[in-house]
């Protein structure tokens, strides 16, 4: 039987208004894990997180147990954390660097690609047991562009580039390439959250202009007093920086044009200036001036990739749904690989000045979110209105969509790829 049988999606999404039931139904969230995190990409992490052989995470994909592990060749895998014998987790930490998987059960050992090495007293089982076909299960399909490893439970689903997009490669290009090596380090640890409110709540927040000046005001009052710079113009409706909508429901900030010297959003702030020149020096070695312009002219952009992926400046997250009420969101803040010590550790300090267990800003969205979850109860009016900006999107020569920062057409372009998703065949 179809879940979403009787259950009318063009009704609860409309061009300019969501139902407060898409926020709060359990069928349509068992839907959208079937729907949106089984059958099409999510990101799982980012191959710096596992360096060297033995390095291993866990993760979870559409609530099913999985294991990213750089396997004793050096490739990444992405293995189900299920023995083949009577399906015991094999995998018990959530961190950390071994040379096999032992499932505690029954003595069986796997390989780190998932080969089954060890079956204990082998010699009981029947002659035609076949060691070679039991072996960990490999993730369907696994893609990554530049690092950012993507993986869809589905063996149909179309190829990477095709969900991705070449404006949002391009994205994902420009964030590794503030390396002067081309690449990220993601083994400054991490910060994990978890909220009582849904989760399409931090995807409209992670690329949501509007609401800075208002849910962020202590913050902004404690920058302005520290330093006396007054942040609050650059989220006020007179910015010049835009929302882009790139294609399948992701979305980005431009604050390129806030930033010409690329020294004031620059996430390490005011890193010392002799470190600054040597990481100046190295990235017009590495791409050239005109590239190294640009792309510190883009330090402070977001960057929202449909379903759970977003980048802020210094980190990028992973949304992991739980209940309609609950989810769990990871941030990774990343060093970048050939740049001084000095400006990555401006980069750690001023990530958690807001995002940080201490921060001043991360807790404020929290509890928005929260918040959200309760005003959604209240059933007398269900809509949530997403008009700002309609009638004054312009399209750009790369395909883009954009509208200045305030403006809601980031929700607009998510919920028309989550109609898009969970309409497709519901009626059938």
């Amino acid at each position: 039987m179809n879940p979403m049988r009787g259950i009318d999606v063009d009704r609860l999404v409309q061009p300019d208004r969501v139902h407060s039931h898409v926020y709060t139904d359990l069928t349509i969230f068992e839907e959208e894990i079937e729907r949106i995190f089984t059958q099409g990409w999510i990101f799982v992490g980012h191959e710096g997180e596992i360096p060297v052989p033995g390095d291993f995470r866990q993760r979870t994909m559409a609530r099913q147990p999985v294991i990213f592990v750089r396997d004793q060749h050096g490739g990444v895998q992405l293995l189900m954390n299920r023995c083949t014998h009577r399906a015991n987790a094999v995998c018990h930490l959530e961190r950390g660097n071994q040379p096999a998987f032992t499932c505690p059960y029954h003595g069986w050992r796997f390989k780190l690609d998932g080969e089954l090495a060890v079956v204990p007293f082998a010699e009981r089982f029947p002659e035609d047991f076949d060691r070679s076909a039991l072996g960990l299960r490999s993730v369907p399909r696994v893609e990554a562009h530049r690092g950012f490893v993507f993986a869809s439970l589905n063996p149909d689903v179309c190829p990477l580039k095709d969900h991705l997009g070449p404006l949002v490669m391009q994205e994902l290009d420009d964030i590794a390439d503030l390396s002067p090596e081309g690449g990220i380090d993601v083994t400054a640890g991490y910060h994990r959250l978890r909220y009582a409110g849904n989760w399409k709540l931090q995807v409209e927040n992670a690329i949501d202009g509007y609401h800075a000046n208002f849910t962020h005001r202590t913050h902004m009052d404690n920058v302005r007093f520290r330093t006396g710079f007054d942040p609050a113009p650059l989220t006020s409706s007179a910015a010049p920086a835009r929302i882009h909508a790139l294609g399948n429901g992701h979305c980005r900030w431009d604050s390129s044009s806030l930033n010409k010297s690329g020294t004031r959003a620059f996430p390490g702030k005011t890193p010392d200036p002799g470190a600054w020149e040597i990481y100046l020096d190295a990235m017009i070695a590495a791409h050239g001036k005109e590239r190294t312009d640009y792309l510190l002219s883009k330090q402070g952009s977001h960057l929202y990739i449909f379903p759970n992926f977003s980048y802020t400046g210094a980190h990028f997250r992973l949304f992991q749904p739980v209940a309609p009420d609950e989810t769990r969101v990871t941030l990774f803040p990343f060093l970048l690989k050939g740049a001084p010590r000095e400006v990555n550790r401006k980069r750690l300090r001023v990530h958690e000045t807001f995002f940080g267990p201490a921060g001043g800003g991360q807790s404020d969205d929290l509890e928005i979110f929260e918040r959200n979850q309760v005003g959604l109860g209240a059933s007398l009016d269900p809509w949530s209105l997403l008009t700002r900006g309609v009638h004054l999107e312009q399209q750009e020569a790369d395909g883009s969509v954009s509208n200045q920062i305030t403006d809601e057409l980031s929700n607009r372009t998510i919920w028309a790829k989550w109609k898009q998703m969970m309409g497709e065949g519901a009626m059938a």
